[in-house]
C-alpha cells in the first residue's frame, strides 16, 4: 500500500542522537545524576539506563538531586516519583516529564533530543 503524500507536505526527520557522556560518568545502580548542564536527570533501574527530564512538572525540582525508590525517580522537593519510561506520576495523571530515547554504545551515553517545532 502506497503512502499518500499532500503536496508541499514535507518529510518529518528525527533529530540525531547526542553524546552526553562517557559510560564511566553514568549513574551507579539505584542512583540518579544531572546531566547536559542541569536538563537532564540519567537514572539506574534494573541495569538500565534512563533519562528524563531533570525538572519536576509539579514543581520545579531537579529530579537528578532526587533518589529511586521502587524503580521511579523521586523529586528531592516534595517527593513526587516518576515513571522512567512513561514520565507519569500517581499524584497527578495529567502531569508527566519527558521521557529521552537514549542509548549506551561505543563507551558513551547518546540521547535524542526533543524535535524543534517548525
Amino acid at each position: 500500500m502506497e503512502e499518500i503524500v499532500e503536496i508541499g507536505e514535507e518529510p518529518t526527520r528525527m533529530p540525531e542522537m547526542v553524546r552526553i557522556c562517557d559510560e564511566k560518568d553514568l549513574p551507579k545502580e539505584g542512583n540518579v545524576c544531572e546531566m547536559a548542564d542541569g536538563n537532564l536527570c540519567v537514572a539506574r533501574i534494573g541495569g538500565r539506563i534512563s533519562v528524563i527530564g531533570n525538572h519536576c512538572p509539579h514543581s520545579g525540582g531537579p529530579l537528578g538531586q532526587g533518589m529511586v525508590e521502587d524503580g521511579k525517580v523521586v523529586c528531592p522537593l516534595h517527593g513526587w516519583a516518576f515513571d522512567v519510561g512513561t514520565g507519569a506520576t500517581d499524584e497527578d495523571e495529567d502531569l508527566r516529564v519527558r521521557v529521552f530515547e537514549s542509548d549506551v554504545r561505543d563507551g558513551a551515553l547518546f540521547v535524542r533530543p526533543p524535535e524543534r517545532p517548525s
